[in-house]
């Protein structure tokens, strides 16, 4: 029982009260790239999702059964950057043949999740908190699923703006930045939350 709470606490705890990209501010670029269309930022949070749970899947068993026991930790960076690249081109090559059109939607910001510092961030930060093998796993879930949410909600609200008269000096990327903030305000209230849940 001890264990399912401290799971479902990683889960929300990184869903709300630690967004990476709302709290953290970690992968911005697909997040203010992608979230025009609500069907793209979809599709581009479903895919962030699996590059996490598969880059934590693949990266700490090499941290731990690899980098560890060979002495080979300072390495830990630059083996988990050619691990995500691996595994972002696995899913272009399987969203290309199965999903064609979305593909095309996402365009250069799929290969772009190579670089996403949050599906990097997620799991170096895995290994720094200590996390057993599962809760890296809820822990990735629950971060690509902020991710998702974060996405989904910001493609909401900018199909809004674009459908409403702002003043000259905020159209573009400053109505952009200005509705972010307000959304990233809007999840600090999460603080306390799980706590306060779980007491």
């Amino acid at each position: 029982m001890e264990m399912f709470k401290s799971l479902i606490i990683i889960l929300l705890s990184s869903v709300l009260v630690n967004n990476y990209v709302l709290s953290r501010f970690l992968g911005i670029c697909p997040f203010l790239g992608v979230s025009k269309k609500l069907d793209q930022a979809t599709g581009m949070g479903i895919a962030v999702t699996a590059v996490m749970l598969m880059a934590t899947a693949v990266t700490w068993p090499i941290q731990y059964f690899l980098l560890d026991k060979m002495g080979l930790g300072y390495l830990q960076t630059i083996v988990f950057i050619l691990v995500i690249a691996a595994l972002v081109q696995m899913v272009e090559l399987l969203l290309k043949k199965f999903s064609p059109s979305l593909h095309k939607g996402l365009g250069v910001y799929l290969p772009l999740i190579t670089t996403n510092c949050a599906v990097l961030g997620v799991a170096i930060n895995n290994i720094t908190d200590g996390y057993s093998f599962i809760e890296s796993m809820v822990s990735s879930l629950g971060v690509g699923l902020g991710f998702l949410l974060a996405m989904v909600l910001f493609s909401g609200l900018r199909s809004r703006i674009d459908e409403t008269n702002i003043p000259r000096p905020f159209k573009g990327l400053a109505v952009t930045l200005i509705a972010a903030s307000f959304i990233s305000l809007a999840f600090m209230g999460f603080a306390g939350i799980v706590d306060a849940l779980f007491a």
